[in-house]
């Protein structure tokens, strides 16, 4: 079944000073050269995110980048009848806008946030001219590129060969870890779209997550009830990914 989303103008809110570096959040922003973050931080807007807010979609021109600071978006290929199925999870460890580093225009992928939370925003044409004078920022947005594109191999490949409460296992944990609660906001629906199955096998496979203690279901919510149990429950993608994305930050400059 499709969803249909339109672009999204978020609330926008107050531009960064190059003073309030100490509260940024967002890894790709942290900790940059000074003279990086005086060209870019006067360029950034703080918005807020909303349930549901398409961020960026395919085969449109990306008009901006969003670096998170909370909230979760999911990454999607869509399909010509308009289904859909993610290929990726962003929070504040990532950013959107990524053709736009690499001279390209437009995104093969749709971004839709399915928990609320706050971003900085540029504008496609200045990140583009940002980026020749920040070389330590191209290359974290780079790396961050090439996580995601583990991400979505690795999802290939659980979509493909893991059974579906092993899947919402994986997909709950993932989102977890970009909240700072174990409450995760979400329809069954939405889940289903997220893992483009039925939602009818979302609501068999939450039912045997919630009958082993691991979690309890809410009409709109999920809550993590045993973290561990849920690690244990799911396929071994999620470590995968886990191992993988500690291992490239260990190793990136």
């Amino acid at each position: 079944m499709a969803t249909t989303l339109s672009l999204s103008e978020p609330h926008i809110g107050r531009s960064v000073s190059q003073t309030e570096e100490d509260t940024i959040g967002n890894r790709i922003l942290l900790n940059l050269p000074a003279r990086e973050c005086a060209v870019v931080y006067p360029l950034l807007t703080f918005v807020e995110l909303k349930s549901r807010d398409v961020l960026q979609e395919c085969e449109s021109p990306v008009k901006y980048a969003y670096f998170f600071e909370s909230g979760v978006a999911s990454v999607l290929n869509v399909t010509e009848d308009g289904r859909s199925v993610e290929v990726g999870i962003l929070g504040k460890e990532g950013c959107t806008g990524l053709p736009l580093a690499v001279g390209l225009k437009t995104s093969v992928c749709r971004i839709v946030v399915h928990k609320s939370g706050t971003a900085f925003r540029i504008a496609g044409p200045k990140l583009v001219a940002a980026l020749r004078q920040c070389p330590r920022l191209q290359n974290r947005i780079l790396q961050y590129s090439h996580l995601l594109a583990m991400q979505s191999a690795q999802f290939a490949c659980c979509n493909q060969l893991h059974e579906i409460d092993e899947r919402l296992a994986r997909w709950l944990l993932m989102s977890h870890d970009r909240m700072e609660s174990n409450l995760i906001p979400v329809t069954q629906e939405f889940i289903a779209h997220m893992l483009g199955t039925r939602r009818a096998s979302v609501t068999v496979a939450a039912g045997l997550l919630q009958q082993a203690g691991l979690v309890h279901s809410t009409r709109g919510a999920v809550k993590i009830v045993d973290r561990q149990g849920l690690e244990e429950a799911s396929c071994e993608c999620y470590q995968i990914i886990s191992n993988r994305t500690d291992m490239w930050a260990r190793e990136a400059t």
